[in-house]
């Protein structure tokens, strides 16, 4: 067996070129360090460090063990932050857009909990604009959409908000070309509510609030119903909704960012589920500039 004391020893006098040098970056001294090597060598029956005149060198065992010695400190180093990880606990308060509430952050949650069984998490979706000024008494977290280029946080992902109508209901093929357009949205503070009456006016066209609603499944159900239309992220287009665009006689929506809040002075439990989070929301760059 490979001591990790003894290896760790042989890395720093390694990466340093010098016993002194290695000794004084682990705290220790130089006769300490040189013992640990003797008894590394003694371990695997041959010399690791060629100590001519030339200066120190690996002998060709040493250049063989220095990669393994490097994996089985990075190893060791892993697993004892997991276990560290594994001891942490707490309540974490999380803000989240109900979309993402209630499709793709429930997964990266089932696997935190799983990693992390002594972490509760309290989950609230909904509008996320009230939220951000509650970061830090009610809230540790939110997940919240902000106009591309602006509003602080962790950057996740680009989302383009699109028209949505249903997909199999007749009404709603004809509801691009009503006026006033019925529009099924959220209520103030919704940015996707601002963006759609703000391009509607730019646009001239005629529109009125037919239906009104905290909940993503009951606009989406009257959207569904060609009753209205709405607007929705492209990424998480509701199966019963279909994208509607300049060739239906709308105007071009704008992009928004997703990004990740933090309450100031997070404390543990709060940061391994904002990393969590990153991970597992953030989109490779090249998708993030679609």
């Amino acid at each position: 067996m490979l001591d990790p004391d003894l290896l760790r020893a042989f890395v720093a006098v390694a990466d340093h070129g010098s016993f002194t040098r290695g000794a004084a970056a682990l705290n220790r001294t130089q006769s300490a360090v040189s013992m640990q090597i003797r008894r590394l060598e003694d371990a695997i029956g041959a010399p690791v460090l060629d100590r001519s005149r030339r200066g120190l060198r690996l002998t060709p065992a040493g250049e063989v063990l220095l990669g393994y010695a490097r994996r089985i400190l990075a190893v060791s180093a892993e697993a004892m932050g997991r276990l560290r990880d594994l001891r942490v606990e707490g309540t974490v308060r999380l803000g989240v857009m109900e979309d993402y509430g209630t499709r793709l952050v429930p997964p990266l949650l089932a696997g935190f909990a799983a990693a992390h069984p002594r972490i509760q998490i309290e989950m609230v979706t909904g509008l996320t604009g009230p939220m951000l000024p509650r970061l830090g008494e009610r809230f540790d977290l939110v997940v919240a959409m902000h106009p591309a280029g602006d509003g602080g946080g962790t950057f996740l992902r680009r989302e383009q908000a699109v028209w949505a109508a249903g997909r199999d209901a007749d009404p709603l093929g004809a509801a691009a070309d009503r006026s006033p357009l019925p529009l099924a949205l959220y209520p103030q503070g919704c940015l996707f509510r601002a963006w759609a009456m703000a391009a509607l006016d730019a646009a001239s066209r005629p529109w009125r609030l037919a239906f009104v609603s905290h909940s993503l499944a009951a606009v989406t159900a009257i959207a569904a119903q060609g009753l209205a239309v709405t607007v929705v992220k492209a990424g998480l287009l509701p199966p019963e909704l279909r994208p509607l665009g300049e060739r239906d006689g709308l105007p071009p929506l704008p992009q928004a960012d997703i990004r990740l809040h933090r309450a100031p002075g997070l404390p543990p439990a709060g940061e391994l589920l904002a990393r969590h989070l990153a991970d597992g929301l953030a989109l490779p760059d090249h998708a993030a500039r679609v």
